[in-house]
């Protein structure tokens, strides 16, 4: 059991890392991600094509529908990588993953209406301290505005992403939906990319020197290395506890770039009050989902 739990939080840590790589991989955050998903495609492809599962190959077929459907997933978790990246070269990585914090609110406001469920008062005031920390850091610090508009606009759409994935993903097999959901953000964002680069130029298109490694880390580890350890994560441990120390998260990208970034030496008073008032959000949060779920125990 200690070795599930620890797996958990390697999982959490290969999570909280992401966004140091952003950072660090000095591509457009929209040519980062279309690598990231070219890539992620490809191995995957390879991986189901020669794996075998139950003495048949991994790699299943879907009608066009199917396949479409888990596309436009994807795309959804690909506009998320492009926004979440871009907030953190427009600002830094504590800014990313600070704003990654209104999951919750956004959550919280469209899940009743995709799902059809009652709407939850308690979250969206626990919410809105995270909404009021990001509000000081935006209003007292003008350096860091733009990231905080892009971050936030990041966190609505993985809340999307996240409701719609789950709905749409009790259909298909795990791994063969993360294929789909790759292949079809690398589509959208094929398409996408000119129209961004004629208001945004994207400059390089191909990684060089150590973006090369730092990608090559990110695919393997961080995007198809960490579902992998999702997945048996998830096979052993209950889906309430993992996603309780998922909220972890954030603090880890925190830790990382103050030790790699030196990023304490840019943050002000406002800064931690903000980020003080996102962690009582966070345990708020946490505590009510333990109740709620003793409740229905």
């Amino acid at each position: 059991m200690k070795k599930d739990y620890l797996l958990l939080h390697l999982s959490v840590f290969i999570a909280g890392f992401t966004g140091v790589l952003g950072r660090l991989i000095t591509l457009d955050s929209a040519v980062l991600v279309w690598w990231r998903m070219a890539a992620a495609a490809l191995i995957m492809f390879v991986y189901l094509r020669v794996s075998k599962t139950h003495g048949r190959a991994s790699l299943q077929r879907y009608k066009f529908r199917d396949i479409l459907q888990m596309g436009g997933v994807g795309m959804l978790l690909c506009l998320h990588w492009v926004f979440f990246y871009a907030s953190i070269k427009a600002s830094n990585v504590s800014i990313g993953v600070v704003c990654f914090s209104l999951v919750g609110f956004f959550t919280a406001l469209f899940e009743p209406i995709i799902n059809k469920h009652r709407f939850s008062g308690r979250e969206f005031l626990f919410s809105l301290l995270t909404i009021l920390g990001i509000y000081l850091i935006f209003h007292f610090d003008s350096r860091y505005r733009l990231g905080i508009v892009l971050g936030v606009v990041s966190s609505a759409l993985y809340a999307l992403f996240a409701i719609v994935n789950q709905r749409v993903g009790k259909h298909y097999e795990t791994k063969n939906m993360l294929l789909w959901e790759m292949v079809g953000g690398l589509i959208g964002l094929s398409c996408l990319i000119p129209i961004y680069n004629h208001f945004i130029p994207v400059g390089r298109l191909y990684p060089v020197g150590t973006d090369i490694p730092y990608l090559a880390f990110m695919v393997v580890v961080c995007t198809i290395g960490l579902c992998l350890l999702q997945i048996i994560v998830l096979q052993r441990i209950p889906a309430f506890t993992v996603n309780l120390t998922y909220n972890l998260e954030p603090v880890y990208s925190i830790i990382l770039s103050m030790f790699i970034f030196n990023e304490y030496k840019e943050l002000n008073f406002s800064f931690v009050v903000g980020i003080a008032l996102i962690i009582i959000s966070v345990v708020l949060q946490t505590l009510g989902e333990v109740k709620k779920h003793k409740t229905k125990a």
